[in-house]
């Protein structure tokens, strides 16, 4: 199974939420950064989880499997941030 996490930034807080075939599985919000919500997304997702496709502030950075997240985890809050702020600097009225 390939699920979808979704990250946002508001304010000082990023929340995420974690779906499968668009129904919600888990969420939270008020969280520190993109990399504790990646850790949190992943600590909660089901065995049968094996890959996740990345969304930051709406913008789909990658498809991961789950342990290339574990391992690399400020590698790809990274990249995310950056593909984000490239979409950003492209299209600012989006």
């Amino acid at each position: 199974m390939i699920v979808r996490i979704d990250i946002d930034h508001e304010a000082d807080a990023f929340g995420y939420r974690v779906s499968y075939e668009a129904e919600e599985m888990y969420a939270d919000d008020g969280l520190e950064s993109l990399v504790e919500c990646l850790i949190a997304a992943v600590e909660g997702m089901p065995p049968e989880a094996l890959a996740a496709e990345l969304w930051y502030g709406g913008i789909v950075s990658g498809t991961y499997p789950l342990t290339v997240i574990g391992m690399n985890v400020d590698q790809v809050a990274q990249h995310a941030q950056n593909t984000t702020a490239m979409i950003d600097e492209l299209m600012p009225d989006r």
